[in-house]
């Protein structure tokens, strides 16, 4: 059990101004070994489980790659539902400083729940953590993960497995769309228990005349062997 005061201890520790700026230069940033490998094997197990999910997705009957993935119910897995509340309150400066660069009225509160009962009060009532399962061959086409109206500009993915030991290939990837450029895209480096918080759809960049919006996409390159598990956070929830 992970308890709330756990994930924020464990937070702590880590160097958000440096991630603050890590994200305002490329988008996304890193954080290693945020989970220890039993917590990693705990989470990748609850897959094979009926109990703890909403849905069940198969890639490959949407046009979304090949793989598959599960939204968790409320409630969440103790694990997920205090990252996802003490991640949000350390990125909630940032996403309130790229909401006023690129000239959108939105503010998001300090505290993670005023945000869910925002959603809630819109009608985004569907949590939208998840676990994702890829086996050999699957891929995860580049995507956004929007869900409504509601949306916080930012999100976390958690990789469960070992690259090189559990599986090989399924590198992360963003792709960046800046305005009458060609695209630019990323490979993150992750190893087990580390996490990338990344832009879920846009976010500023400063030009000579001021800020202005680039457009980001992520996704999961071809697993070559082995299976690859990864847990998704996103803070707003779904209609």
């Amino acid at each position: 059990m992970v308890s709330a005061f756990d994930a924020n201890r464990r937070l702590a520790l880590r160097d958000w101004a440096g991630v603050a700026a890590a994200l305002d230069a490329q988008g996304w940033t890193t954080l290693t070994s945020l989970l220890a490998p039993e917590e990693c094997d705990a989470l990748a197990r609850l897959y094979g489980k009926d109990e703890g999910f909403r849905s069940r997705v198969i890639m490959g009957k949407h046009g979304f790659g090949r793989g598959e993935y599960r939204y968790f119910a409320y409630p969440l897995p103790s694990l997920v539902e205090a990252l996802r509340s003490a991640l949000y309150s350390r990125l909630a400066p940032v996403a309130n400083r790229w909401h006023e660069a690129m000239g959108m009225d939105v503010r998001f509160p300090a505290d993670h729940s005023a945000f869910i009962q925002r959603c809630h009060e819109a009608g985004q009532t569907r949590p939208t953590p998840l676990l994702l399962q890829y086996g050999e061959g699957d891929y995860n086409c580049l995507h956004q993960d929007v869900y409504g109206a509601h949306v916080f500009p930012l999100q976390v993915a958690i990789l469960l497995s070992e690259p090189g030991k559990d599986f090989d290939g399924g590198e992360f990837a963003l792709t960046e769309q800046r305005p009458r450029m060609q695209s630019r895209v990323a490979v993150v480096p992750l190893k087990k228990g580390d996490a990338v918080i990344f832009a879920v759809n846009s976010r500023p960049v400063q030009g000579a005349r001021g800020s202005y919006r680039v457009n980001l996409r992520h996704g999961v390159s071809q697993i070559r062997a082995g299976h690859r598990h990864t847990v998704g956070i996103i803070f707003h929830d779904a209609a």
